[in-house]
């Protein structure tokens, strides 16, 4: 398996809704995004199963890897990774059931002892989050810079920093010890498809420039 780093877009259900998913998501991985969260909370597995389904041949036209969030079983029918929050279920079941290879993500908001049970469970990287004020989830917990170079001492694990990053803070995260920076509305609140891809080029070349 590849080395996790770079530009990890998370996909947001009503930023691309109105047939903006698949130009918009083709856009961010043309722009150099290396791995690609599709979340969608909605309970229409049939509307689910075909979207993943089309991101995940995106993905292997592009040479990035899918992640679905929140929902191992559908992973498994894709034989893609997944991204478990700390309700989500657990993690070693998911190790289980999708296989030693698989990517799997585990939050870990702003706790060092929530990264370590994660490393323990089997996660392939640790994410944590927000960092700055994020539109996703305005509530979640506050991590700082400098707990990115806690657990860069402390873990051999790729990091993720998530929550409010954009061109203008992402550098700083990367400095401090990012393997990748997950992006939604800083990469898919955007006009036109063209200036995803602009954007995503101006995440990957953040890493480019370290």
């Amino acid at each position: 398996m590849k080395t996790l780093r770079g530009l990890y877009a998370i996909t947001d259900s009503q930023l691309l809704a109105d047939g903006r998913l698949l130009p918009y998501v083709e856009a961010a991985l043309k722009g150099g995004a290396q791995l690609l969260q599709y979340r969608d909370k909605s309970e229409d597995s049939a509307r689910r199963l075909r979207q993943a389904e089309a991101l995940r041949e995106l993905c292997l036209r592009h040479g990035a890897q899918l992640i679905i969030n929140d929902d191992a079983e559908l992973a498994a029918r894709l034989g893609v990774g997944v991204h478990l929050g700390q309700s989500d279920g657990s993690l070693a079941a998911a190790r289980a059931l999708l296989g030693r290879n698989a990517i799997i993500g585990a939050t870990c908001h702003a706790q060092v002892a929530l990264a370590e049970q994660a490393r323990q469970e089997g996660a392939s990287y640790i994410a944590f989050g927000r960092f700055f004020d994020s539109q996703t989830k305005p509530g979640a917990p506050a991590a700082t810079p400098e707990l990115l170079e806690q657990a860069r001492a402390r873990f051999r694990l790729p990091i993720v920093a998530i929550g409010g990053v954009t061109l203008d803070t992402a550098p700083q995260l990367i400095a401090r010890g990012a393997s990748m920076v997950a992006v939604i509305h800083a990469l898919f609140a955007a006009e036109n498809a063209a200036e995803v891809e602009r954007r995503a080029r101006a995440f990957s070349q953040l890493f480019a420039d370290i």
